[in-house]
C-alpha cells in the first residue's frame, strides 16, 4: 500500500509526517492524532487550560509558551516550570543548544519531575524520547500529572478522553492500531467538595473566611502559649516557616535541632527551605490531602496557608494536652 492511501485511510494530517515509513524504524512505535480528536472541544480546552496556567507560572521570568506540542519538547520550559512549582534548583544546563544536550537536560528534568510524582518511568505515560519526539499525549500526561500535584485546585476539564493512533513498523510493514487515551479523570462530587472546599470558601462565602481563620488563630495560640509565641496575622507570620515548625514539634511532642532549619531566615532561600522541611513533616504523617507548593506559603498566599494550618487543625483540635516533653528528631 502507498503512504498516501495510508494516510487517507487512517485520516492522519500528511503535515504530521508525511515520511512515516522512513523514519519509523522496525518494531518502532509512535502515536498519532487524527484530526477529529484535535478538534475535540474538551480536549482544545484542556490545552488552553494547561498552556494558561503554565504561561501564568512563568510570567516573571518572560516565558511564553504558544503551542503544548512545538514548545515543550527541548526541556527549557518544563525546567523552569518544574523549578518553579517544586520550590528547587536543577542542576542542569539552563540553555541547551544540541540535540544531544537537549536531550540530556530533558531527561534530567523528568527523572526529577518523576521523583516528585512518586512515580517510576516504566509507569509513567510520558518519556523522555516521546516528549522529545513531541508527542503531544505525552506531553499532556505529564503537564495534567503536575497540576494535580501542585495546582489541585486548576479547572480542568473533567473525563478529557481522545482517540488516538498507534503507528508501528514491522516486518511486513505499517501496522496501525486504534485506541482511546484517558487524559483527565471522571469527576464525582465527592471528589469536587474535598478538592474545592477553600476555593468555595473563598469564591462564595469570604465572609467566612476571617471566621475560620480566628478559629485556627486561637487553636495556633494555645499550642504555642508554652514556647511564649503567638500569632495575630496567618497570611504573614508563617511565610518564613519557622512558627510553622514550632507548632508541628509542639504538636507532635518533638523539637527539631537548630542546625535542621533556620531560626532567623534572611533570605527567601533559607524561608523557603524551612517551609519545605514543615511540609515534608506534614506528608510524613499523612497529615496533608492537597499537594501545596512551599514557594506559595513563603509568598504569603492565604488560601496555601490555611490548608495547611487547617490539616493540622483538624488532627489536633480534638486531642487531649500532652505534658509538652520533647521525644527528639522524627525520623
Amino acid at each position: 500500500m502507498e503512504p498516501e492511501s495510508l494516510y487517507n485511510l487512517l485520516q492522519l494530517p500528511k503535515v504530521v509526517d508525511p515520511l512515516v515509513e522512513e523514519e519509523l524504524q522496525q518494531g518502532q512505535k509512535k502515536k498519532y492524532l487524527p484530526p477529529t480528536s484535535r478538534k475535540d472541544p474538551k480536549f482544545e480546552e484542556l490545552q488552553r487550560v494547561l498552556m494558561e496556567w503554565i504561561n501564568t507560572e512563568l510570567l516573571p521570568e518572560h516565558i511564553v509558551v504558544r503551542s503544548l506540542e512545538e514548545d515543550m519538547f527541548d526541556g527549557l520550559i518544563l525546567h523552569h516550570l518544574f523549578q518553579k512549582l517544586a520550590g528547587l534548583k536543577l542542576e542542569v544546563e539552563e540553555i541547551a543548544l544540541t540535540e544531544a544536550s537537549q536531550r540530556r537536560k530533558l531527561a534530567l528534568v523528568l527523572e526529577a519531575a518523576n521523583r516528585s510524582l512518586q512515580v517510576e518511568e516504566p509507569q509513567a505515560k510520558w518519556s523522555t524520547e516521546a516528549i522529545f519526539s513531541k508527542d503531544l499525549m505525552a506531553t499532556l500526561h505529564l503537564l495534567v500529572a503536575l497540576a494535580k500535584r501542585f495546582q489541585p485546585d486548576l479547572p480542568l476539564p473533567a473525563s478529557v478522553q481522545v482517540e488516538v493512533i498507534t503507528m508501528e513498523s514491522t516486518k511486513s510493514g505499517l501496522k496501525s492500531e486504534k485506541s482511546v487515551e484517558q487524559l483527565t479523570e471522571c469527576s464525582t462530587d465527592k471528589d469536587q467538595s474535598q478538592k474545592d472546599v477553600f476555593d468555595e470558601l473563598f469564591k462564595l462565602a469570604p465572609e467566612k473566611v476571617n471566621a475560620v481563620k480566628e478559629a485556627i488563630v486561637n487553636f495556633v495560640n494555645q499550642k504555642l502559649d508554652r514556647l511564649g509565641l503567638s500569632v495575630q496575622n496567618l497570611d504573614t507570620q508563617f511565610a518564613d516557616g519557622v512558627i510553622l515548625l514550632l507548632l508541628i514539634g509542639q504538636l507532635g511532642g518533638f523539637f527539631l535541632h537548630l542546625k535542621e532549619f533556620y531560626l532567623t531566615p534572611n533570605s527567601p532561600a533559607e524561608m523557603l527551605h524551612n517551609v519545605t522541611l514543615a511540609l515534608e513533616l506534614l506528608k510524613d504523617e499523612g497529615l496533608l490531602n492537597y499537594p501545596v507548593s512551599p514557594e506559595d506559603i513563603v509568598n504569603k498566599d492565604a488560601k496555601s496557608t490555611l490548608r495547611v494550618l487547617y490539616s493540622l487543625f483538624c488532627k489536633h483540635k480534638l486531642e487531649a494536652g500532652t505534658d509538652g516533653t520533647p521525644r527528639g528528631s522524627p525520623n
